[in-house]
């Protein structure tokens, strides 16, 4: 049976071809997810401030309730500081050398000319982590002096003796430099530049007393960092604590690697199912084409008393000799195709461009398994008509087309479309992600509902243009008679076609409406008329000096963050991450359509939630919620006030001063300025203006500046998906050509019957034109239509308006794009096949 199969495969090449593209194309997609997922599980980047240090132990790295997975952790935004005390408790630890505490505080130095620099200030004796020797100068010894790294001496100006303004959360303060250190053999550090102060000024300034950023350990002469580690884990096991050695030391260093591995996994996790189920979709879809184009062969194989079971055994040892070699080579190429979008995802700010791929053998092999699976699936379910009706009925049917498919394939695309429908309304009821990620998915299981019922489809609107079709001289008749008679191979070329438009279509502008959505509550929302803002943020001051600005109403101060919310239902527990707001008070700058409660009363333990949050979790006005804070702590808060307009700046809003206490640099993100209506705004501006000169950096901007600030998460998040999405369509518009140029080369035969009983080359091409015109524009139609629906629930439910935001070229392009394709796919290899004489075609093997 072996041996017939592989001769099999070598008769068949053509049509194998296009299994084996479909295969591993689709086994590098997979592939590709399963090595980002498993990067964002191992992978990290080199550390450089604990560069010499064997272990470092810092704070809690994720949030990770009692009872939740390891998958539903979810990374702090601010670096969580640790008990000073803990330093002791590491130094007694059997086989460390010493331990060092690290002071360590977002601050911004202002050079000579007014320029400013974000650094990050340190206690000298955290210099020995990396280590900094000392260049020129001295260590410093008072709370006015302070040491530079000399690639920041370089970018200031500064020399040993001058005076350097440094802020934190107030005015600049100026400090004397008395020292210039470097690491060995190179100026600084790549990722940032350093102050060092003495450890009591350091505590100061990083204000949170009694309290270090993280614990450098040195292990003893012959104790390995590893087991130094573990060691380390079991002493401060009750302590909350991320204990790290080797490469894991970058992600207590910088806290942005902690978020970028989630997201990565997130990407990957929620790209891979979407990759999983096209890929299975367009196999099975090739492969049922190449064997429905074999129903006289395997008819005849009936006839001279082959059996079911003899019939199904050959087809699956077929497909298995393809699809092996294929899910092989589509596994290794996953580590590509991986690189590629690790390339992607770093250009556009998603994960740091030193986050190496983690390749190992898990992903490769489940890909592998995942093809090699899928083709064996999709072979057994199109080997089971062919292998199980009779032999009389089957040499009938593989001359003339099945007319309808069989009732189970009819009830299967009714429910494909039944549960699209239902996911489309989602977003009716809720404004939160879910609506998103409903709306792509309703579509999906609706396009694969149309393919599953195909003909049942394709028939009615075939029967639609075949009429005026026929008018069309003599291509437009056969072309119309030939879509009519072979209503299954044109649902099979239709499908590819109909999933790139409507997938493109939902995909851009699920997110256009999504994104439109938010710059209009953000106009709606913001009432202010100057912003005021900085790099690295606004000293809390700013905001008590711009109230005693004549001509000044009202001020509020902003600092975006990150509220952390758990969820159990059973015994199932979900953790997500979502934007929040810390805010002053908001009377005259900012109406978030309150509900219920009242907005003055957010303050000390106070919380106000958007009606979505409130509905989910089914709290109201003076009940409690448990959260976790940006740095990951967990906090009891009060419900104050509820309100409507949550999509533009969040689900949850914070007293300003909490949400401050609990961000790394302490700092406001901006400042929200009312002007009086009697006041004279050129004098009013001009006093804002000068706020630089107190607090360097400062600008002042319209409250147009403030929304595209607020949208910056969700300009990356549609990079992303732009980027991920783009690999899909990008094999979906391989299988496109693979599937018509496949349909259009097994027609030899039919285009030299064509020619012999009279038809020119110019009338065979015609007909063939007219169909490709014919599939292009039921494909266009279908796959405008099935996401039209969705994302108009969308945007009813986002905006109130069934207008779906975005530019309409991006639709001509999807359109334009899928019908080259498909005109190419089709005119192609027709004009290959018509090279041939019509006496020697007509002679080729089916």
């Amino acid at each position: 049976m072996r041996s017939i199969a592989w001769q099999m495969v070598k008769a068949h090449r053509l049509g194998f071809v296009g299994a084996f593209i479909a295969i591993l194309c689709g086994t590098a997609v997979v592939a590709a997810c399963g090595v980002l997922m498993e990067s964002g599980l191992r992978s990290g980047v080199p550390t450089e401030r604990y560069a010499a240090a064997s272990v470092v132990v810092g704070g809690e790295q994720v949030v990770q309730p009692e009872g939740a997975p390891f998958l539903e952790a979810q990374p702090v935004g601010a670096v969580p500081t640790i008990p000073a005390a803990l330093v002791a408790e590491v130094a007694a630890v059997p086989g460390v050398a010493s331990a060092v505490g690290e002071s360590t505080f977002d601050a911004r130095a202002v050079a000579p000319d007014g320029s400013v620099v974000q650094v990050l200030g340190h206690n000298w004796d955290a210099a020995a982590l990396t280590p900094f020797e000392l260049r020129q100068g001295r260590a410093p010894a008072g709370p006015g002096e302070v040491v530079l790294d000399a690639d920041l001496a370089r970018r200031t100006g500064a020399g040993v003796g001058a005076r350097l303004g440094v802020m934190t959360t107030s005015t600049p303060a100026a400090y004397e430099v008395v020292g210039i250190a470097a690491p060995a053999g190179k100026d600084g550090l790549v990722k940032q530049s350093g102050l060092y102060f003495t450890t009591a000024q350091a505590e100061r300034l990083s204000d949170a007393p009694g309290r270090v950023r993280a614990i450098g350990v040195f292990a003893q002469d012959g104790v390995a960092a590893a087991d130094l580690a573990e060691r380390v884990e079991r002493a401060l096991a009750d302590d909350h604590v991320t204990v790290a050695a080797g490469g894991d030391r970058g992600a207590v260093e910088f806290a942005e690697v902690g978020r970028s591995r989630v997201v990565l996994m997130a990407i990957a996790g929620s790209f891979a199912g979407i990759a999983v189920l096209v890929a299975v979709f367009v196999v099975a879809g090739t492969l049922a084409l190449a064997i429905d184009q074999r129903r006289r062969e395997l008819a005849l194989l009936r006839a001279i008393a082959a059996t079911p079971r003899q019939i199904g055994r050959l087809i699956g040892l077929e497909t298995g000799v393809v699809a092996s070699v294929a899910a092989a080579l589509g596994a290794a190429a996953g580590v590509l195709v991986a690189g590629r979008l690790r390339d992607g995802f770093a250009a556009i700010g998603v994960i740091p461009h030193d986050l190496a791929l983690s390749v190992g053998p898990i992903p490769l092999v489940a890909a592998f398994l995942l093809g090699l699976g899928a083709a064996r699936l999709a072979a057994l379910v199109a080997a089971r008509r062919p292998s199980r009706i009779p032999p009389t009925e089957a040499l009938v049917e593989a001359s003339v087309e099945p007319r309808e498919p069989g009732r189970w394939r009819g009830v299967a695309g009714a429910g494909f479309l039944v549960f699209g429908v239902a996911l489309a309304v989602v977003p009716l009821f809720t404004r939160g992600e879910a609506a998103f990620a409903m709306t792509g998915m309703s579509v999906l299981l609706m396009v694969v509902g149309v393919a599953v019922l195909g003909p049942r489809v394709v028939q009615p609107l075939v029967r639609l243009v075949a009429r005026p079709l026929a008018a069309f001289g003599v291509g437009g008749y056969l072309a119309a008679h030939n879509s009519r008679a072979n209503a299954r191979r044109l649902s099979a070329a239709l499908t590819p076609l109909m999933l790139s438009i409507a997938f493109a279509v939902v995909n851009f502008y699920s997110q256009t409406a999504v994104e439109t959505a938010t710059g209009r509550e953000a106009d709606t929302v913001t009432t202010a008329d100057q912003v005021l803002s900085a790099p690295g943020g606004l000293s809390p001051e700013v905001a008590d000096v711009a109230r005693g600005l004549p001509g000044v109403e009202a001020v509020t101060a902003l600092v975006r963050t990150n509220v952390i919310t758990t969820s159990r239902s059973g015994d199932s527990v979900e953790v997500s991450r979502s934007p929040a707001l810390g805010v002053g008070s908001v009377r005259g700058n900012l109406d978030f359509g309150v509900v219920s409660g009242s907005l003055d009363d957010l303050r000390g333990d106070a919380v106000a939630l958007d009606r979505d949050s409130a509905r989910w979790s089914g709290r109201q006005v003076g009940d409690e919620v448990e959260l976790h804070l940006d740095d990951g702590a967990p906090v009891k808060l009060r419900v104050a006030a509820t309100y409507e307009r949550g999509l533009a700046f969040g689900g949850h809003l914070l007293p300003v001063e909490l949400a401050r206490a609990h961000s790394s640099a302490r700092t406001d993100t901006s400042v929200l300025v009312r002007l009086s209506p009697d006041a004279d705004r050129a004098a009013t501006a001009r006093a804002l203006a000068s706020l630089a000169d107190r607090f360097p950096g400062l600008t002042v901007t319209d409250r147009s500046r403030l929304a595209p600030a607020e949208r910056a998460e969700q300009r990356t998040q549609f990079w992303v998906n732009v980027l991920a999405m783009g690999v899909v369509l990008g094999y979906i518009a391989i299988a496109v050509a693979n599937t018509l140029v496949l349909t259009t080369a097994q027609r030899r035969r039919e285009f030299a019957l064509l020619r012999l009983v009279g038809a020119t080359r110019r009338q065979v091409v015609r007909t063939m034109r007219a169909e490709a015109l014919l599939l292009v524009g039921i494909a266009v139609a279908v796959g405008t239509l099935l996401p039209a629906g969705p994302l108009v629930l969308l945007s009813i439910g986002l905006t109130g308006t069934p207008l779906v935001g975005g530019p309409v070229l991006v639709y001509l392009g999807i359109v334009a794009f899928t019908a080259l394709l498909g005109l190419l796919a089709v005119g192609l290899p027709t004009r290959l096949a018509l090279r041939a004489r019509p006496v020697d075609a007509i002679g080729v093997r089916e």
